[in-house]
């Protein structure tokens, strides 16, 4: 195992993150991302530069505001279902995570030094972000996720962080597998207009369930993929299982999971009235720290949020 130290976003201050990436890349850049996975663009070199030129917007926007920056490996989808659905082998996706590390790796050291760059390893579900049907027990997502985190867990990231995760169980698996092969993991989950889980658990019983079972071993908790309308209303009754949520990363769009799912354009919303939103937000998270963007949300979301959230403080 790697030794690694302490998580600097862990330690205070601000972090941002990128925004949506496959969304930006689909909508902005016009590449056609098979089943949503942007490590197909690891492949050429036009596609490196597309990944490259998004990132670098994040670097100047935590350089600008001299915040910190975690920074995604582009392996959301970089599993084993969706890479066979790809075509690739289990040693071809263990390759797709070692390149995309190393592909941050560049951008974390072209930065220079003056600036907190922390590297993530991007994991994503088993099944899909918007649906909890036919969920897995706790052990079987821990043999599913395992081979992902093993191979980053052998590279210089300094964690992994599991986004739009559905349920508690796949979480709790994904720490339990983190925890094996001695990789921090941060928990991100979604939730749907009510502000539950897309399997109906309230986010709070959430976070309590995966804490009890793994002994907080979740390095701390994101919400996700939902915008802040959504989740807004149940902040309130988190209560101190509010103090393990340190990331926000919102949609731009207010539209439903379902709604989104069957749009064939790009619903970028407003980056001021989203900026609004996450600090409107703030009083009831008193370890958020970690703010970025999901779908939707680009390089002028993540500014214009910087921006409201620094001017909160």
């Amino acid at each position: 195992m790697r030794a690694r130290g302490p998580l600097p976003q862990l330690g205070g201050g601000t972090f941002i993150t990128d925004g949506g990436m496959e969304t930006s890349l689909i909508f902005h850049a016009g590449f056609d991302l098979p089943l949503f996975a942007s490590f197909v663009l690891l492949e050429d070199e036009s596609g490196r530069r597309a990944l490259r030129e998004y990132l670098d917007h994040f670097v100047r926007i935590a350089r600008e505001h001299d915040v910190g920056l975690v920074l995604d490996t582009p392996t959301w989808r970089a599993s084993a279902d969706w890479g066979a659905q790809l075509g690739y082998t289990a040693e071809a996706l263990a390759d797709v995570n070692r390149n995309g590390v190393a592909f941050v790796e560049r951008v974390r050291a072209d930065a220079g030094d003056g600036m907190t760059i922390v590297l993530s390893g991007a994991i994503g579900p088993r099944r899909d972000a918007y649906l909890a049907d036919d969920r897995m027990s706790a052990d079987e997502a821990e043999g599913y996720h395992h081979a992902q985190l093993a191979t980053l867990a052998d590279t210089p990231v300094d964690l992994a962080t599991a986004y739009t995760l559905t349920n508690a169980s796949e979480a709790i698996g994904i720490v339990r597998a983190a925890k094996r092969v001695g990789l921090p993991v941060a928990i991100a989950f979604t939730v749907e207009t009510d502000g539950r889980l897309p399997d109906g658990q309230p986010l709070r019983e959430a976070i309590d369930e995966v804490d009890a079972a793994t002994d907080r071993g979740a390095a701390y908790f994101l919400i996700n993929c939902a915008h802040p309308s959504h989740f807004a209303n149940v902040l309130p009754a988190l209560g101190a299982t509010g103090e393990r949520i340190h990331g926000l990363r919102a949609n731009a769009s207010a539209k439903s999971h379902a709604e989104l799912d069957e749009s064939e354009t790009l619903d970028d919303g407003d980056p001021e009235e989203l900026a609004a939103d996450y600090a409107s937000v703030r009083r009831w998270l008193p370890s958020l720290n970690v703010v970025g963007g999901c779908c939707g949300t680009d390089h002028r979301h993540v500014a214009a949020l910087v921006d409201a959230w620094l001017d909160a403080a």
